[in-house]
């Protein structure tokens, strides 16, 4: 009965991280096509709209370092119960009348995903220590899915009936059901305790040479991704392309970004070492950004090439803050340094590849900054997927 018991309550922990992850992406990607009808409805400028891209971003990097604090006061389970009732309140604010609830909802938002995003690795490493890399891969497939399915509903929503808000209101179910689904962690799991130890933890890890390319790593990939999601279509149509081919290819972006989730975790189940197939898989990204710059007509070729790459890499690098901490705790205060140095270098990215783009006419210059970075994080893979564990401190 015991061996039981233990069974179901972990396959209830597993579908609770599941239907988190679910909540990481869609609900701030999911407002993207619908950004054409808000700026209209709301007569808000480009730069206007373009913040309530880099909003989350932002609040990605300033809640990030805070989540491991967080959770050594009332427990991991409890802030993400937290984290879902942010997500909540935030949908619910962006989805009211008026830009300014607009704005504050949507960056409510981007705290309540900043905590689920660094809680995750370190309650797997703790819960699933043996499985690290197969729930990492199993939890970026589901992100990666919601996310397209997000994307995919919220026009036809929208032009059913009930407009861009009724919309994002529509997102509210994924955090709702997660909540539902994550209910028996508040009684099931013992609440953490302050310590110490955890405190150090947190500050020792900004003096890790280690953690520091696992930063490198993750970071870079989060700069990249979020330059290529936000100017692809852009890039595209400078090139010919219709804004419904765009859009088709901008979708089968992120359905490639999802794909590792499935082959990723067997490969590196197989391997102590992953300094090849992080370095390979960086590579990927640097090649596809020089394919569109050089071969455009081959588009579809280059984003299903760039998409795994980059879907890869951030499967690696979120594996990583798993493979290199030596507890629980390391590894939500390496989850929170590596998320809120690289959100804050992907709330800039965007921007400054745009005003390149703005300076030169063209998209050569981004398209080699993403390549050079590119091959940077190929560098930091090289040095973090070395089988070594950050020093306790």
């Amino acid at each position: 009965m015991t061996t039981m018991m233990t069974r179901r309550q972990s396959l209830l922990l597993l579908a609770g991280l599941l239907a988190i992850a679910t909540t990481l992406r869609v609900t701030f990607t999911g407002a993207a096509p619908l950004l054409d009808a808000i700026r209209a409805d709301l007569a808000l400028t480009t730069a206007q709209t373009g913040i309530l891209t880099t909003l989350p971003l932002l609040a990605f990097a300033l809640i990030s370092p805070l989540a491991p604090g967080v959770a050594r006061r009332i427990g991991m389970e409890r802030a993400l119960f937290l984290a879902l009732g942010l997500i909540c309140v935030g949908i619910a604010l962006r989805s009211l009348s008026g830009s300014v609830l607009l704005f504050i909802g949507t960056a409510i938002i981007g705290g309540g995903i900043a905590l689920g995003n660094v809680l995750l690795p370190g309650l797997i490493k703790r819960d699933f220590p043996g499985q690290v890399a197969k729930l990492t891969g199993a939890y970026s497939l589901t992100m990666g899915v919601a996310a397209a399915i997000g994307s995919a509903l919220v026009v036809p929503v929208a032009q059913s009936g009930p407009g861009w808000q009724g919309a994002l209101w529509s997102l509210m179910i994924f955090p709702l059901l997660a909540l539902l689904i994550w209910l028996p962690q508040w009684k099931n799991h013992t609440r953490a305790t302050v310590s110490g130890a955890g405190a150090l933890h947190n500050r020792g890890i900004w003096r890790s040479a280690l953690a520091w390319q696992v930063t490198l790593f993750l970071g870079l990939n989060s700069l990249i991704y979020y330059v290529v999601i936000g100017w692809l279509p852009s890039i595209l149509i400078s090139h010919g392309y219709s804004e419904t081919a765009a859009g088709s290819l901008h979708g089968l972006l992120q359905l490639a970004t999802a794909a590792p989730g499935i082959a990723i975790p067997l490969l590196l189940s197989r391997l102590r070492d992953q300094r090849a197939v992080a370095v390979i898989f960086a590579l990927f990204c640097a090649i596809s950004a020089l394919g569109l710059w050089l071969l455009p007509q081959f588009a579809s070729l280059w984003v299903v090439l760039y998409g795994f790459g980059s879907g890869a890499t951030m499967i690696l690098g979120l594996t990583f803050i798993g493979l290199r901490a030596s507890s629980a705790h390391q590894a939500a205060a390496l989850s929170g340094m590596a998320q809120s140095v690289g959100y804050l270098l992907a709330a800039f990215g965007p921007p400054v590849m745009g005003k390149m783009h703005d300076v030169s006419g063209e998209w050569t210059l981004p398209l080699m900054g993403c390549a050079l970075l590119a091959v940077v994080m190929a560098v930091a893979g090289g040095f973090a997927g070395r089988d070594r564990v950050i020093a306790s401190d």
